[in-house]
């Protein structure tokens, strides 16, 4: 008799545990792969760290087939899924086609970028849910912070000089807190003319930063925040954006060339392309992570609205800490629907948050001790270190030298702007040329937009507006919802938790 298939769509936090759980269980007696568009499990809470140069991108990438050695990896986007025939079919990174079939199916593709009907913030703006995006800012602000400090023209070297962060969610708030820490190293190693300093603002539409914690938490953050130099100005956000700027909803204009769009996150398309009973995007299952009339699909993380047995009436929401949880249960539900052990329903209870604000600060409430300062910061590094399932010596190393030596800031030119559009159901990966769409080689001179940046006008606009797939098998920790740093993701001995901290914003900033 052969062995039941079990197709795992996405390798974010709730699919990357929801095949180790599995793995444990079934011990060989199922078929297990695992569909995703990279061969990594991205840490998204440490992506900030990234951009700011403070951790190396292979740091919080943790090998697939290193990590999952009894799960099959196949490379590639879920393009449909054939409820009737049990196949799902995709496409690999060559372009070339492929089915799967399966016995099982877990859908845990994930979340996108939220839009908001904004002129201009789609082709001026750069999301932060992917390794590429993190990698476009880092070589961005440092290229910013250089062009300033050759150039003759002082509105020129201000805009430049400027950085805006809209939304003030978890991961609004900590790029805007490591960016400021980022430029102040680069111009202490090059002092900008006129005693420019480089300026960051965060803006939300919430009467405060960190809207979704506990109002301790919030203060903390926004203290420190403005300490550092910070603009947090809450109640504002943008109204159009341009190449040379962004308007304000309260009228005043920011020269800027440069807009990171933190303000949340939406469910990844493909579950709507199931046409199946939705709530706002999200597959309606039970609390055992199933889909009601179907026994061999089940849904899991951003791409799931799941019951809040907590609060009844309630879906829980798009969070990094409840997509990690719900990656276990799912495991176990979908092993007991196979004959191996019972099912058991999602029930989760919040012990705490952690946030990064860099340097040595931090806010926390680990078991509702709210904490701030150095004590904070070592409780949130912990957490981070016990969290990941893997890495942990590499990133500890890392920390290490970033506190003993002087930052590294070079450019390195790999992802040009028109590779990380914001509009795209595949944050995890970078946009690569069509037939028609040819993007600069490396080290080839090509037009430049007023930002300064190395990309093709034509080429982005044509990539922040095309055709995107249906859907895709993303892993909702790159692609959705920031992780929110919940102290109770803290996995115990088995895997990554849920980090208490890039969690998803209150602008349904999700995590799957």
């Amino acid at each position: 008799m052969s062995r039941p298939r079990i197709v795992i769509v996405g390798a974010g936090f709730a699919g990357y545990r929801t095949a180790r759980t599995l793995a444990r269980l079934t011990r060989h007696k199922a078929d297990i792969t695992l569909l995703n568009p990279t061969d990594y499990f991205l840490y998204l809470p440490l992506l900030p760290q990234v951009a700011a140069g403070v951790l190396e991108p292979r740091r919080v990438s943790v090998s697939l087939p290193g990590t999952l050695p009894d799960v099959r990896l196949v490379l590639g986007e879920a393009d449909d899924i054939d409820l009737d025939a049990r196949t799902v079919h995709y496409s690999d990174p060559e372009g070339s086609s492929g089915t799967l079939a399966y016995d099982r199916l877990v859908l845990a593709a994930g979340s996108v970028n939220k839009l908001l009907p904004i002129p201009g913030v789609a082709e001026h703006a750069h999301g932060f849910r992917g390794l590429p995006e993190a990698l476009y800012l880092r070589d961005h602000v440092t290229r910013q912070v250089e062009l300033a400090a050759s150039s003759d023209d002082p509105k020129s070297r201000a805009a430049r000089c400027t950085f805006v962060v809209v939304g003030a969610g978890y991961t609004g708030t900590e790029v805007a807190a490591h960016g400021q820490l980022f430029t102040d190293a680069l111009v202490r190693k090059r002092p900008l003319r006129e005693g420019i300093r480089p300026r960051w603002l965060l803006l939300d539409v919430a009467p405060r930063v960190l809207p979704e914690l506990d109002e301790r938490l919030s203060r903390t953050a926004d203290r420190v925040l403005r300490q550092r130099g910070v603009d947090v100005r809450t109640g504002t956000s943008v109204k159009e954006a341009t190449s040379t700027g962004a308007l304000l909803s309260d009228g005043e204009f920011i020269d800027t060339r440069t807009l990171v769009w933190c303000v949340g996150v939406r469910p990844d398309p493909l579950a709507a392309s199931l046409e199946l009973p939705m709530e706002r995007g999200r597959l309606l299952v039970d609390p055992y992570l199933q889909v009601p009339g179907r026994d061999d699909l089940f849904a899991c993380g951003d791409a799931a609205a799941v019951p809040d047995l907590e609060k009844p009436g309630q879906y829980t929401p798009m969070t990094a800490q409840h997509a990690w949880r719900q990656g276990r249960t799912a495991g176990h539900n979908v092993a007991a629907s196979l004959g191996i052990g019972e099912p058991r329903a999602y029930r989760h209870r919040d012990l705490g948050f952690t946030v990064d604000l860099g340097g040595v600060k931090a806010a926390a409430n680990p078991l509702g001790i709210p904490l701030s300062g150095p004590a904070a910061g070592i409780v949130t590094r912990g957490y981070h270190l016990a969290a990941m399932p893997g890495n942990r010596v590499r990133v500890a190393a890392d920390w290490l030298l970033d506190a003993v030596l002087p930052r590294q800031a070079v450019q390195l030119g790999l992802v040009r702007s028109w590779s990380v559009p914001l509009d795209t159901a595949s944050p995890e990966l970078a946009r690569q040329p069509g037939p028609s769409q040819k993007g600069p080689a490396p080290g080839e001179p090509t037009a430049t937009t007023t930002d300064g940046d190395a990309a093709n006008a034509g080429a982005k606009g044509s990539a922040a507006s095309g055709p995107e797939r249906p859907g895709k098998a993303g892993s909702e920790g790159a692609a959705g919802a920031e992780p929110d740093r919940n102290v109770a993701s803290r996995p115990g001995g088995t895997g990554p938790a849920r980090p208490a901290a890039p969690g998803s914003d209150s602008s349904a900033e999700g995590s799957s």
